[in-house]
């Protein structure tokens, strides 16, 4: 179950990319940004979106079938663990449409794809790995090794 805890999102993703209506990719050849390419990007964080709900809904109708009170200790224990992993998942998720919400919003802003730290286009390969990315990769690394560097300190 850790992988799924890691995986949060990312079978929402692929889903979300299969269930797209058009055939189209944005490209490097095209204008950086483009109102085709934002809504390709848009379609595609609202379908995530959906289907973020969708999986957390059965997840929701599935806890409230189940048992809250096993018998057996040894089940009761699993049961709990498994509730709290699910718990847990969902809750990650929750902040996950949060971010896709502001990714959206970014869109609408004329925002999107553009680096928060340097202003830089995000390569498009990074936005359809990540869709939800504010920063380049090399932003990002480097935003990451300071915060490794201060937690040492």
């Amino acid at each position: 179950m850790p992988t799924q805890i890691a995986d949060v999102g990312a079978d929402a993703l692929r889903q979300a990319k299969s269930n797209l209506d058009s055939d189209y990719i944005p490209s490097e050849d095209e204008p950086f940004m483009n109102e085709r390419q934002q809504e390709y990007f848009r379609g595609l964080l609202l379908a995530w979106k959906k289907s973020i709900l969708s999986e957390a809904e059965s997840t929701l109708a599935h806890l409230q079938d189940g048992p809250l009170r096993e018998p057996d200790l040894a089940d009761r224990a699993s049961s709990e663990t498994d509730w709290a992993i699910e718990l847990r998942t969902r809750d990650r998720q929750r902040k996950l449409i949060a971010k896709i919400d502001a990714a959206i919003r970014r869109i609408d802003e004329g925002e999107y794809g553009y680096c928060a730290v340097t202003g830089e286009p995000i390569s498009l390969a990074r936005l359809q790995a990540r869709p939800i990315a504010t920063m380049t990769l090399e932003a990002q690394e480097r935003h990451e090794r300071n915060e490794r560097i201060s937690r040492e300190d």
